[in-house]
């Protein structure tokens, strides 16, 4: 019983703001959806997962298709499942399909190679979360999550298309 009890640690101030929490990913939200409105872009649907993959926030705007969950969940479930972002996954696929169609098999679906989903970093350039947007082009749901994930104060890595 001992052991148990000395193990056991009390996260710190610095731990605590090394994840993303619901306040942040509320703004990275709400700020997505504000830039597709301002580019009258389709309407969106927005995934905030934390770095374990869990939903923090999902939002999705009236007449986004009944799809566009899955689609950006998969996005972003993806980005942190590889530790890159989406747009790297997409240039990946046309590279080695065989690799991607894998990785779909292993991450029993959850993955959508398509720019839009994107590494949320922290100060310290610690993935802390991943965001994915479906709804229009993938290059505009990109771009609506990298204006989000700048508005709560953080590092948007969308990934690569090399």
């Amino acid at each position: 019983m001992g052991a148990c009890a000395s193990s056991f640690s009390v996260p710190t101030k610095a731990s605590a703001m090394s994840h993303l929490g619901l306040d942040a990913a509320e703004t990275i939200v709400n700020a997505a959806l504000a830039a597709g409105r301002a580019g009258k872009m389709a309407p969106l649907t927005v995934v905030v997962l934390d770095a374990g993959g869990h939903v923090v926030v999902i939002k999705r705007e009236d007449k986004s298709g009944i799809g566009r969950v899955d689609i950006a969940t998969g996005k972003a479930w993806g980005a942190l499942g590889m530790g890159v972002g989406s747009r790297s996954l997409a240039a990946r696929a046309t590279k080695t399909p065989q690799f991607i169609n894998s990785l779909a098999v292993a991450f029993a679906g959850r993955m959508m190679p398509a720019p839009g989903g994107v590494l949320v970093r922290d100060g310290k350039g610690d993935i802390i979360g991943a965001v994915g947007i479906s709804g229009d082009l993938s290059d505009r749901d990109e771009f609506c999550a990298i204006k989000g994930i700048e508005a709560a104060g953080l590092s948007a890595d969308p990934g690569t298309d090399s």
